[in-house]
């Protein structure tokens, strides 16, 4: 399971405090504390100021990689921002994100290319956001089509079949899982990541609702996710589950944390 740390979001109040004052002991340490859980990926996102964001998440960026040696997910919709962003990045970038929407990928797909970077798929078209486990297979393909054209390899392209909250939508929760499974069935070699914490908004005591769906999603194939690593418990969670599943050969990740002390009883 590959896991991208998602607390360095200019959508938190303290993280958009930190970026526009360029505290960068704040994120650093936010930044190392993800690493040490377990983070794989550090998710960055400076869309809270979208006339600076060029400038914010070239400085995240910089920031992040001068405080840990991971790559990043640069997070942004923004064809500008990631212009400025990529070149500075060490490493190979994960891309969050196309969708099928022309506009966006024809912008950001060359990007892509020309850094030789991962990137995230949304299942998305112009016509939006399905609700249905059929529209988001298709659209994963067409994705899946689209980036491969661009010269990038399955292996580095991650579909998103977007997780939209129970508590307005009761089969959506269902209908991702479902979706889940039949991408991998349709994709061979294409990952599968969500962004988790979508599923429980608006609903009280959350992260039991996250560590619930990561278990089912991780027996559906999810196989990366942007998680909190700090949530011990979620974290202990998908180390017994990749183990459950088969995902974590003769248990090695499990015992390593066990042994850490971070599998949570």
């Amino acid at each position: 399971m590959l896991i991208v740390g998602e607390l360095i979001n200019s959508t938190r109040k303290r993280v958009a405090e930190a970026v526009a004052a360029r505290d960068a002991s704040y994120i650093a340490n936010l930044a190392r504390q993800q690493k040490e859980a377990g983070a794989d990926l550090i998710d960055v996102n400076a869309g809270a100021r979208p006339q600076q964001e060029p400038d914010d998440l070239v400085w995240l960026t910089q920031t992040v990689q001068a405080a840990v040696d991971t790559p990043l997910c640069l997070d942004s919709p923004s064809a500008q921002a990631l212009t400025a962003a990529l070149p500075v990045h060490r490493g190979r970038a994960l891309v969050n994100s196309i969708t099928e929407e022309r506009e966006r990928y024809e912008a950001i797909l060359p990007l892509v290319s020309r850094h030789q970077a991962q990137v995230i798929g949304l299942t998305i078209d112009d016509a939006g956001m399905p609700n249905d486990v059929e529209r988001r297979v298709e659209i994963a393909r067409h994705i899946s089509e689209l980036a491969t054209g661009a010269g990038v390899a399955r292996g580095d392209l991650f579909i998103d079949p977007l997780i939209r909250p129970v508590s307005t939508e009761a089969d959506q929760g269902h209908a991702a899982l479902e979706a889940m499974r039949e991408i991998r069935r349709a994709l061979p070699g294409v990952h599968v990541i969500c962004g988790l914490s979508n599923i429980s908004f608006g609903l009280p005591h959350r992260k039991l609702l996250n560590r619930t769906f990561l278990a089912m999603a991780i027996a559906m194939g999810l196989d990366a996710a942007l998680v909190d690593p700090l949530d011990r418990y979620l974290m202990a969670i998908l180390r017994a589950g990749e183990a459950v599943i088969g995902q974590d050969e003769y248990c090695a990740n499990y015992l390593t944390a066990y042994r850490a002390g971070l599998l949570e009883e």
